[in-house]
């Protein structure tokens, strides 16, 4: 009997591990990685205040925070701030925005809290956790999708012959299938010279949600429900995927210093 009951739980753990490892998780490497571009480029001051709100772990070690917590049914009120839907060619409508909030009214809340005097250290904490995850997702073009398909989600297709959507493909499956670690992917980013760095850092959070959504035109064109992708697609898009992180690390350190100084 005890060796029944051994066997059951192991085949339990491991089918725990299995399910784990095939959860859809920008997925952990590329939130990293934009933690990782992003401590490269902050201010000595900007790094001090946020080593003192983070007890010293670095921006990449609390970037899937905001997707760790959705495990907790007490923080489902913060769901809809990972994304923002309006359409194409519009102007974002603030008299329109989700009620619930949205991935524009995520950041700014992130920003105007971490700017409060009066705000609590906790509540500091707290929303530097969420802003580091969510300048990721911001640079996710899917993020800033369209409402009806939820940001490709619902559009299926084959990533080297095993079931994905659109979404996930952006998200984890080139950058899982590229190989590399998070520190790896940030160490190889593109050298960019200081101009250029200030070129990408410029324009406001509403001109970069802009940029996002005209991306994300560009990645609807290039799959439709049931395409099998492979390395063709990977070759052609892999290259968008590693300029978007190097964004998204970026604008994060430029948040964040204009934040702390």
């Amino acid at each position: 009997m005890k060796t029944k009951i051994t066997f059951t739980l192991i085949v339990l753990f491991s089918i725990s591990i299995a399910l784990q490892a095939n959860k859809p998780n920008w997925g952990a490497t590329g939130h990293r990685t934009v933690g990782v571009i992003a401590d490269k480029h902050l201010t000595k001051k900007a790094k001090r205040a946020i080593n003192n709100l983070l007890d010293n772990h670095n921006l990449a070690f609390y970037s899937t925070f905001s997707d760790d917590i959705k495990s907790d049914k007490a923080f489902n009120k913060f769901y809809s701030w990972h994304y923002v839907n309006f359409a194409f060619d519009a102007k974002y409508d603030r008299a329109k925005a989700d009620k619930d909030g949205d991935l524009i009214q995520a950041i700014e809340t992130c920003i105007a809290t971490l700017k409060d005097k009066n705000a609590t250290r906790d509540d500091k904490v707290f929303y530097l956790k969420m802003l580091i995850h969510f300048m990721g997702d911001l640079h996710q073009p899917l993020h800033v999708g369209r409402g009806e398909d939820r940001g490709g989600n619902d559009i299926k297709v084959k990533w080297f012959g095993k079931s994905s959507n659109l979404h996930r493909v952006w998200d984890s499956d080139m950058i899982d299938g590229y190989n590399m670690s998070f520190t790896e992917m940030a160490n190889n980013a593109d050298k960019l010279s200081k101009a250029q760095i200030a070129f990408i850092q410029k324009g406001t959070l509403l001109d970069w949600v802009g940029e996002s959504q005209a991306l994300a035109k560009t990645v609807y064109s290039s799959a439709k429900n049931d395409d099998k992708l492979s390395y063709r697609y990977s070759y052609d898009y892999l290259a968008t995927v590693r300029q978007q992180l190097q964004k998204g690390g970026l604008r994060l350190a430029k948040v964040l210093n204009d934040i702390f100084g």
